[in-house]
């Protein structure tokens, strides 16, 4: 390519997943919704289900291909060496109804495990298949409207007492072992037990979870208890809340969701960012294929302490750093001006108002709220301007 431009307009993927709204993107961006489906999530980056295009001279290509043909350039020697690719996926995300409580595998589980379904000649697009690549999948989500999430294990004395207050009799001896085990391993053999319920023993219990719902309905567990089993009824998945924390984060509140730790987005909309991965066990409110072993196998069943849980950023003048314990991606968020250098390839989103990307170059680039832009490692400095608030996605 004779010439890389410093910016370059990106067109990007809506996956139109059936938890996700209809109203909240057109609301926010401003991106029409004609045909009134759901819009899940923008995806913003080059992972092959849902690659970005990018605007070039006047061509538009998609950014995997022009990354694979300017790797150093548009990467830096640095990602390159380490990742080999954009090592990042960046995302909208929109959700009406809860998401599955969902396990990311850690780096090395993730090489094993993928490597060991390949070898079983599973089909990377097949139901029963866990690993989809050998990467983890650490995320960070910044709300943009509240969002409500689950995020890690309770302490051992709130689960137990939560289960005791439902009594259900089907689920006492687990309980009374939790309770004389409150360890790790006890966790994880509660954990297992209460996604392994079947017949008589799950529908009883979950009836006995539900009639308790009911009789506290007005306080805000109780009613997310019964919002999702109208969502996902007789899953359960619906044991979850008893186990995990429950937090609806505040606009510009953002956390972050660490390799084999429980989670789900339950609803809201913000911003996500994620190594490049689609790697997913799944542990309830879902339909789709559960291998519970496979799960405990990858969950870290700790509890996560309250104070843990909200990221607490480094402010530095107009801009917030979100510290992230992971070299694949960062993220800051920074309000009306700044001055960037490129430490890699970047993204800029703009969340709230329109926003002017400049170069000494001269080259302009504008983007209404909603748009984003990809910049190459090689723009280096380069300035951003607004009225309101921008996000800045990189690694």
């Amino acid at each position: 390519m004779k010439t890389l431009p410093p910016f370059m307009l990106m067109q990007n993927v809506i996956q139109d997943y059936a938890w996700g709204s209809t109203s909240s993107i057109q609301q926010l961006f401003d991106i029409p919704n004609p045909e009134n489906k759901p819009q899940a999530e923008i995806w913003m980056g080059a992972h092959s289900n849902g690659c970005s295009q990018v605007e070039i001279n006047n061509d538009v290509l998609r950014l995997d291909s022009i990354i694979e043909q300017n790797k150093t350039t548009i990467l830096g020697e640095r990602t390159e060496l380490r990742f080999n690719e954009l090592p990042y996926l960046f995302k909208v995300l929109a959700a009406e109804k809860a998401l599955s409580i969902q396990v990311h595998p850690s780096k090395q589980s993730a090489e094993i495990g993928f490597e060991k379904e390949n070898q079983a000649g599973i089909d990377l697009k097949a139901a029963n298949r866990n690993y989809k690549d050998p990467n983890h999948k650490p995320e960070l989500v910044y709300a943009l409207t509240p969002y409500q999430a689950m995020n890690g294990f309770r302490d051992f004395k709130d689960i137990i007492r939560m289960f005791e207050t439902v009594n259900a009799p089907a689920l006492q001896d687990y309980v009374a072992a939790l309770k004389a085990n409150q360890t790790e391993s006890g966790l994880s053999q509660f954990f297992e037990a209460m996604l392994s319920l079947t017949g008589d023993a799950k529908d009883s219990s979950i009836q006995a979870l539900m009639e308790h719902a009911q009789a506290y309905k007005g306080n805000e567990l109780a009613d997310l208890l019964i919002e999702l089993e109208t969502q996902y009824p007789g899953d359960v998945g619906l044991f979850a809340p008893l186990m995990l924390h429950v937090i609806t984060l505040k606009p510009g509140e953002a956390m972050f969701l660490d390799a084999c730790t429980p989670h789900a987005y339950i609803k809201g909309t913000g911003l996500e960012i994620m190594a490049n991965s689609d790697n997913v066990l799944r542990a309830g409110l879902t339909p789709k294929y559960m291998d519970v072993p496979e799960l405990i196998a990858n969950t870290v069943c700790k509890p996560k302490p309250n104070n843990e849980i909200l990221l607490t950023p480094i402010e530095e003048k107009n801009a917030k750093h979100y510290p992230i314990p992971v070299e694949d991606f960062k993220f800051s968020v920074y309000e009306c001006e700044a001055n960037l250098l490129c430490e890699s390839a970047e993204i800029i989103f703009a969340i709230d108002s329109d926003v002017t990307l400049t170069h000494a170059h001269g080259d302009v680039l504008m983007l209404r709220k909603g748009q984003s832009a990809f910049i190459p490692y090689s723009a280096g400095e380069y300035k951003v301007l607004s009225s309101g608030h921008f996000a800045r996605a990189y690694n």
